[in-house]
């Protein structure tokens, strides 16, 4: 039995390099026998780690032994070559493997032609659920949820459900939760699965039954179904149509996807970057970066611009050109930190209109703080550089209003975006960044101009 290191490094570096050389020597049964030892996220890291040549090839060689779960596993763009190399029957077989969810993951990927296509392959069970699940708005709670879970009348006993759960061939394989629905199919609660065993045959389901459950719309964002989760700490949470009938059920190993995807998603956009381009070709890649780039060329103007007011100062005091870059460093490094704090807390629900003005007002201390702390020390260090008390005196009284500046703007702009309906993560740095190079340029060199000159 393998140990747990073996487990978590299932996918060595020498492993791959040992699939693509029987690729390259077409060691066909030497591939395929290395491949399909693997679990669905092996397959899936050795897919997105070779070239895409050779992904084609493994693609080829493996259609039949491809575990249907590896395509869930993938990235995006690898996906789409992966399901470029597959027949829509291929693609059909693999999806009614999958649970629904699963299933119109892969299939919300293909050109609507394909996709049709696709669907007529399926049996009609699976493809009535999947068509069902797709009408839902992407990232909704409808694209998210399983339509196989244990749905049982309220008018049954313990036993009856026992009964029933031994004896459906439709049910889940794990089942943590019984849901418990009324005549017309709406939830009355649910009852989990130790309880039901604990409890004797007799008693009715609905005298053990959770009538409070939290619960959530088909047309939930699935973001807000992360924050359900996270905060109410659930495994698996039902989903009602819109007169509370029992549509569904989304399951934490779901929601843990969705979780990374956000926290994913904030962070490139933060790096001015869209979407993960890991995988992407070069073209593509650098036309989807060009955007941003373009608006931070525009910002840079703004700051060299201001710079430009001052030229004669600058002529005057050579020192203020070495030491500027300093101050709007600092006040742009200081910023950062704040800002991802607050994007971060936006998207998790920590801070609202509620906090909002508390954390403004404690960040701005953060910020007032650490201007006095770095003003000394910088002011200090200029004092013995350049034998100045009041070039050290202008460069500190620089560096808090920056400082303070940054902090402000750190919290302000992400709560300014998010008020006007704009996502904060995408455009944050770029206002910051300039913001910070401005206010550091205009007081350092303005407060040299007035003291110095």
């Amino acid at each position: 039995m393998s140990g747990e290191g073996d487990l978590l490094d299932e996918v060595t570096p020498d492993l791959v390099r040992r699939v693509e050389a029987a690729l390259a020597e077409e060691r066909v049964d030497e591939v395929r026998g290395l491949l399909t030892g693997l679990s669905a996220t092996g397959q899936a890291s050795i897919l997105e780690q070779v070239s895409d040549d050779e992904r084609d090839r493994l693609i080829g060689l493996l259609k039949g032994d491809l575990d249907p779960e590896t395509l869930v596993e993938l990235d995006e763009e690898v996906l789409e070559d992966v399901l470029d190399q597959l027949d829509s029957k291929d693609i059909a077989a693999a999806a009614a493997k999958l649970e629904t969810d699963d299933a119109t993951t892969i299939l919300e990927e293909l050109p609507e032609a394909e996709r049709r296509e696709v669907l007529a392959e399926m049996p009609a069970a699976e493809r009535a659920e999947i068509e069902h699940a797709l009408a839902y708005p992407e990232n909704s709670a409808g694209r998210m949820m399983q339509r196989s879970l244990v749905r049982v009348p309220d008018r049954w006993t313990v036993g009856q459900v026992i009964d029933h759960c031994r004896e459906a061939t439709d049910l889940p394989e794990d089942v943590y939760d019984i849901f418990v629905v009324d005549g017309e199919g709406r939830l009355r609660g649910s009852v989990p699965l130790g309880r039901m065993l604990r409890t004797k045959r007799p008693v009715q389901i609905l005298d053990i039954v959770d009538p409070d459950i939290p619960s959530v719309p088909a047309g939930a964002d699935q973001a807000e179904v992360a924050h359900l989760f996270r905060d109410q700490n659930l495994v698996s949470c039902p989903v009602v149509d819109e007169r509370g009938r029992l549509e569904g059920v989304i399951m934490v190993d779901d929601v843990v996807d969705v979780i990374d995807e956000e926290a994913e998603e904030d962070i490139l956009k933060m790096g001015g970057v869209g979407t993960d381009d890991m995988y992407a070709p070069p073209i593509r890649t650098a036309r989807m970066r060009a955007l941003w780039l373009t608006v931070n060329l525009a910002t840079a103007v703004l700051a060299s611009l201001v710079i430009g007011q001052f030229e004669g100062a600058i002529e005057k005091i050579v020192a203020l050109a070495v030491l500027m870059p300093i101050v709007a460093s600092m006040g742009g490094n200081a910023g950062t930190q704040t800002v991802t704090v607050a994007v971060r807390s936006l998207a998790t629900g920590q801070l609202t209109a509620a906090n909002a003005l508390r954390f403004v007002a404690k960040e701005a201390m953060v910020g007032g703080l650490n201007g006095i702390v770095f003003a000394f020390l910088m002011g200090s260090a200029v004092v013995l550089w350049y034998g100045d008390w009041r070039l050290g005196a202008v460069i500190g009284a620089a560096m808090v209003c920056n400082l303070l500046a940054a902090a402000l703007a750190g919290t302000l702009i992400p709560l300014g975006l998010q008020k006007f309906g704009v996502d904060p993560a995408v455009s944050s740095t770029v206002f910051l960044t300039t913001v910070t190079d401005v206010i550091g340029f205009l007081a350092f060199l303005g407060l040299a101009t007035l003291f110095l000159l």
